[in-house]
């Protein structure tokens, strides 16, 4: 008996939802034990207390219900002050979880919404190359994505740095689609985190003015604009209140620019060193830019990759939980080499994955301070930024072209000597 295409997809469908289903009852039982969450507590309190209190979210009160949901006591002057700190329409995201009772089931939800991200994440990430792979090397990054050192981190933490390469990796997908609008909206949504798109950004409109594709342009500011507005209505100066939040955070965090952690390190010279290393990678940034403004989009796509990893040393204030978008990155070195070398480029990638994934853990177990808790070693901020620029320069070439005709004309030549 033939099986339609409606039941397969029934069947499908039921498959997907058991896996959600058992993923989300493993999270349960881990938030019920563990401690974590602190990225997603003060949104999930702030937009709680906004949405059925009235409360702002960056005011003292639920600043004071955020610290004793953590602490289960008011934060001290040196501590972590939980501040909300997030543009006022990430609610609009964390809004359908924050209305959950149960705070250990509210973060396993968001736990598994996360992960899914970052499958669809890792799935788009070979789409934007136009790559297929073998079916085990899918799996492998699949797996890679949910278990590698800077996704596991954020996941504990509940951070929305997940989320948000999600919608930085949609919007170049529709941007190679052409669906110029669609990408202004999930870019304009992508600024929940600014610092992970604060160069990226700029360099998407001056491609897109150099493509003449306004409605990128047009859109995102729409949008953008839209946002700002819609939420004023409901806190009419949350934007100054955002604005001092954010000045306010380096003072009761730790260092979170190369500068920062290179003055810590060496007291004599290391801040000269960060502003050596800001104004190298300032210098490069603009030399692509400039190159890859008006190119084809596998160009765009290599120069857009390299501004998210710059991003994350040009001495802007960041945090290890952004790395999670350079997972996308990653992909188009690897399709990069497969291109190359057709034979042994898939088993260097493997390699690759296999290095990362073991040294990044082994630094992290083997550096981490314990403080008043277990606490990630400033260290952890420079292997994957590093190691990923070598990457990308090392593929540049094959990468900026169009693949398609690159590969013919790769195959043409092996025909030739053959």
């Amino acid at each position: 008996m033939r099986i339609n295409s409606t039941t397969t997809i029934m069947m499908l469908l039921f498959i997907l939802l058991c896996i959600i289903f058992g993923i989300t009852y493993f999270n349960y039982g881990y938030c019920q034990n563990n401690p974590g969450g602190n990225d997603f507590i003060p949104r999930y309190i702030g937009t709680r207390l906004f949405l059925l209190n009235g409360w702002s979210p960056y005011g003292e009160q639920t600043t004071e219900e955020i610290q004793k949901t953590i602490f289960g006591r008011l934060a001290s002057n040196d501590e972590d002050q939980s501040l909300f700190v997030y543009p006022m329409y990430t609610v609009l995201l964390v809004a359908p979880f924050s209305l959950i009772s149960d705070i250990a089931l509210a973060r396993a939800l968001w736990m598994t919404a996360l992960q899914l991200c970052l499958v669809i994440t890792t799935i788009t990430g070979f789409m934007l190359c136009s790559w297929k792979p073998p079916v085990w090397f899918w799996g492998m990054m699949v797996l890679f994505s949910l278990l590698w050192y800077h996704s596991v981190r954020p996941l504990i933490n509940g951070n929305l740095s997940i989320v948000v390469a999600l919608f930085i990796t949609l919007s170049l997908l529709s941007i190679q689609k052409n669906h110029d609008a669609m990408a202004g909206f999930l870019l304009s949504i992508t600024t929940i985190k600014p610092q992970m798109v604060i160069l990226l950004i700029p360099f998407i409109l001056l491609w897109a003015v150099s493509k003449k594709r306004w409605s990128i342009i047009g859109v995102f500011f729409g949008s953008l604009t839209l946002l700002i507005v819609l939420m004023s209505l409901f806190e009419p100066d949350w934007l100054v209140k955002n604005i001092l939040q954010v000045i306010s955070y380096p003072t009761y965090t730790l260092a979170g620019t190369p500068g920062a952690i290179l003055s810590e390190w060496l007291p004599g010279v290391g801040l000269q060193f960060g502003w050596l290393l800001t104004i190298l990678m300032l210098g490069t940034l603009i030399v692509e830019w400039r190159l890859a403004c008006g190119k084809m989009y596998n160009w765009f796509l290599w120069a857009a990759y390299l501004t998210l990893t710059v991003t994350n040393v040009i001495g802007i204030r960041t945090t290890t939980a952004n790395y999670v978008a350079l997972l996308p990155a990653l992909i188009l070195v690897f399709a990069s080499m497969d291109g190359r070398w057709p034979k042994f480029g898939i088993w260097i990638s493997t390699s690759i994955v296999v290095f990362l994934f073991s040294s990044l853990w082994v630094l992290f177990i083997n550096t981490l301070d314990y403080l008043d808790q277990p606490t990630q070693d400033s260290i952890m901020f420079f292997p994957l930024p590093l190691i990923l620029l070598l990457l990308l320069y090392w593929v540049r070439w094959w990468a900026i072209r169009d693949r398609p005709s690159y590969l013919s004309s790769l195959h043409r030549v092996q025909i030739g000597k053959s």
